[in-house]
């Protein structure tokens, strides 16, 4: 058994509940280098207080909230929307948000985009299999600063599509803080971890974890050394959990597992901050004499969360065939298309493969899913070229992929054995319907590579070694055919 007394120990488990020793020791749910504690579950009404008593019960809005506070309300959906997918939260703060000094308009970030459209001369569109090596992490840059774009579609200001982005960091956010005000950041740190404070408290994400900072919530940054990862961006959707159908109540990323900050307030006065906001694609700064994070208490279900990919619980085939990657979606978004996600956050992480009499590699396929993948730790095998933690491979809808010949001929002559894949892995994939634009900065990128068509040009005709047989085969079809044609008169049966 694991001692988990290191973030790295969380990568060589097959599953969270390998930490739980089969029962000999207390349960626990947190990485034992975190040092928060939040509150569980997913999509609920939540509250939070820093200071007993705070809350006001029976109202959100008195005429004088308790220690002077001010109330705010961050509403992230129409008033009249469902109650199923009416999103807002209520805070009580020192000083409330509208306090700042105006905003002026400072330079994008270099390599971020936002507008997807093919009028856009800084985007395009290729069916080429692409791939990048692990991005070099900027000196002297912070989670901001950072931000890098790889591709996307549509434009927020449309209030439809999705942008995916890398960001490397050397350096922690000090007196600033970021608000992205186009849409929600899902973010996945791959080397190094990431002390967020939001204005609902601090999460602490590691290597291994995911989590969503929505629309309009302020945050900053904290790292601890070179740190580096992925971000999927969405516009006019919030994330969910994907419907189980046939499954049933459970499986999948559970609710109970999704993890909210607890409120942690922090009063300044007359000390200088800087708010960066996102908007459009384009960028401001506002300035502030008190800090962004003053919230003693909130109680909502707008609040950004955490999760643990160990503590997915894969479903399979357990019979024959493989079933639609869709078993691996962890979270998804709806779009306009009541039949088509506009993105899902899908994982390939330590699982058993038992299917018998069965091609067991990914068969040679075409979808409609654009898929942008990357890889936290490990190996992942099925990518076309070197696959690296850190590295990005992109295919777009309808562009065929599978696997080398070699990889094909010996799935195909061998019979499949029990196995557990992707052990000490774990991949990710932004996956969405829509079409992705690259970006110039990650076109011109000199970590960028094709993958090698040439993989498949072995894959020979084995069709053509039955011509023999195929041709006796269609031979005595006709000769049936013919005889069950005419009857002994010579006129035609019917």
């Amino acid at each position: 058994m694991h001692i988990l007394s290191t973030p790295d120990e969380y990568q060589k488990i097959f599953h969270w509940a390998e930490t739980q020793k089969d029962g000999t020791v207390p349960s626990f749910a947190l990485r034992k280098n975190d040092p928060y504690e939040y509150l569980p579950g997913f999509d609920n009404h939540f509250e939070s207080e820093a200071i007993p008593g705070t809350i006001p019960h029976g109202q959100n809005n008195p005429r004088c909230a308790r220690f002077g506070l001010y109330t705010e309300q961050i509403t992230a959906s129409a008033f009249v929307a469902p109650r199923d997918v009416n999103k807002k939260s209520w805070l009580y703060r020192a000083r409330p948000a509208v306090a700042h000094q105006g905003f002026t308009n400072i330079p994008a970030v270099e390599g971020t985009e936002s507008n997807f459209l093919p009028l856009n001369p800084h985007v395009q569109v290729s069916p080429t299999q692409l791939a990048w090596l692990p991005m070099d992490i900027v000196e002297g840059a912070d989670f901001v600063s950072g931000l890098r774009t790889i591709g996307g579609s549509g434009d927020p200001t449309l209030r439809e599509g999705l942008a995916t982005h890398i960001f490397t960091a050397t350096k922690s956010m000090e007196q600033s803080a970021f608000v992205n005000s186009d849409g929600d950041f899902l973010i996945v740190p791959q080397q190094g971890a990431l002390d967020i404070q939001t204005e609902f408290g601090p999460l602490y994400v590691q290597p291994g974890e995911i989590c969503v900072i929505q629309r309009g919530q302020r945050f900053k940054v904290a790292v601890e050394g070179p740190t580096r990862g992925y971000i999927l961006e969405i516009w006019g959707s919030n994330f969910q959990l994907p419907e189980l159908g046939p499954l049933g109540a459970n499986g999948l990323a559970n609710a109970r597992d999704f993890l909210h900050p607890k409120a942690k307030y922090t009063v300044t006065h007359d000390d200088a901050w800087e708010v960066i906001y996102k908007l459009g694609g384009q960028f401001f700064r506002s300035t502030q004499n008190h800090c962004p994070f003053d919230v003693v208490a909130w109680h909502g279900n707008y609040v950004p969360y955490k999760y643990d990919l160990t503590k997915f619980v894969n479903v399979g085939s357990i019979s024959v065939d493989h079933i639609d990657p869709s078993i691996f979606c962890v979270l998804t978004a709806k779009s306009r298309d009541p039949v088509a996600p506009l993105a899902d956050f899908l994982i390939f992480s330590p699982r058993w493969d038992v299917a018998s009499n069965t091609y067991r590699p990914p068969y040679y396929h075409r979808n409609v899913a654009s898929e942008l993948m990357g890889l936290i730790y490990g190996d992942y095998g099925g990518r076309s070229d070197e696959f690296q933690p850190g590295s990005v491979s992109f295919e777009c809808g309808m562009v065929p992929h599978g696997v080398a010949y070699e990889e094909f001929k010996e799935a195909s002559i061998k019979p499949p054995r029990e196995m557990q894949i992707s052990k000490g892995s774990i991949a990710i994939m932004f996956e969405s319907c829509r079409q992705f634009l690259i970006t110039d900065w990650a076109w011109n990128s000199n970590k960028k590579h094709e993958h090698e068509p040439k993989m498949w040009d072995n894959l020979v005709d084995n069709f053509s070694l039955y011509q023999e047989e195929v041709e006796k085969i269609l031979g005595a079809s006709k000769n049936l055919a013919d005889r069950t044609s005419t009857n002994g008169d010579g006129k035609g049966s019917t």
